[in-house]
């Protein structure tokens, strides 16, 4: 066994399923209703990363598999920030802050020959950043809409004082949305004080120096905060277009 791998068998089986109870349970018992999303959560997360540690060696010796692979989970990642924001068939709009933040970020991290192109580099970055604009387009397209219900009554008093509908929306949206990058500033600012996260673990246990480790992690957290901030933009303009509701008929 590898000394920096943690280890298959009964043990980890026994830790994954306590922590998983602990979590339902404390949900049950705080009435928060999501006990049972968090069961089925983590018995999806433990089915899906084993389907793709079966598909992942064969993936990533392929250029072409490999943007099949990104593709998937930017579609995925669409579809999820869709049904988080919307009911509406409007949803289907989730997928353009998604790549609004991506593609220019991993174009930049690619093209400057920072990240190799093989699949093996390519895969985990694009997968992190995929997550964070897909988690900063559900939280800033559900506060935006959430804001401008409760608000209503100001944005309509906005109109009447000579607002466009757009500068109404982003008057009342905006900075509930703004609050989606919370996360991200916080695990920038708190970096090696408070949190070790995964790219700069991942790397270290591969055999890496801490300082190579270091950048590597650095690059992450900053390619973040462009990806999620232009996700979060993008997707409060679209609700000021009216292309995000929650009207049914998505007009």
């Amino acid at each position: 066994m590898n000394g920096n791998a943690i280890p298959l068998g009964p043990t980890l089986a026994a830790v994954l399923v306590a922590l998983a109870l602990l979590a339902a349970t404390v949900a049950a018992l705080g009435r928060l209703g999501v006990g049972r999303r968090v069961l089925t959560a983590s018995v999806r997360a433990a089915l899906q990363l084993t389907a793709v540690s079966l598909v992942i060696a064969a993936v990533l010796r392929s250029l072409a598999l490999t943007a099949l692979f990104v593709a998937l989970m930017y579609s995925v990642a669409s579809v999820t920030s869709a049904r988080r924001i919307t009911r509406s068939r409007t949803g289907l709009w989730a997928a353009v802050p998604i790549a609004a933040g991506l593609v220019p970020a991993l174009a930049l991290i690619l093209g400057s020959g920072l990240v190799p192109l093989t699949g093996i580099a390519i895969v985990p970055i694009a997968g992190i950043l995929i997550g964070g604009a897909m988690t900063a387009t559900s939280l800033s397209g559900r506060r935006a809409l959430d804001e401008l219900a409760t608000r209503h009554g100001e944005y309509e008093a906005a109109l009447a004082l000579g607002f466009s509908r757009r500068a109404a929306v982003l008057e009342v949206c905006r900075p509930s949305a703004a609050q989606a990058l919370v996360p991200a500033l916080d695990q920038t600012r708190t970096v090696g004080l408070v949190t070790l996260p995964g790219a700069f673990v991942g790397v270290l246990l591969g055999g890496a120096s801490p300082l190579a480790a270091g950048a590597a992690q650095l690059l992450v957290l900053i390619a973040l905060l462009a990806v999620e901030s232009v996700a979060v933009l993008v997707a409060v303009e679209l609700v000021a277009a009216g292309r995000l509701t929650r009207r049914a008929d998505g007009r």
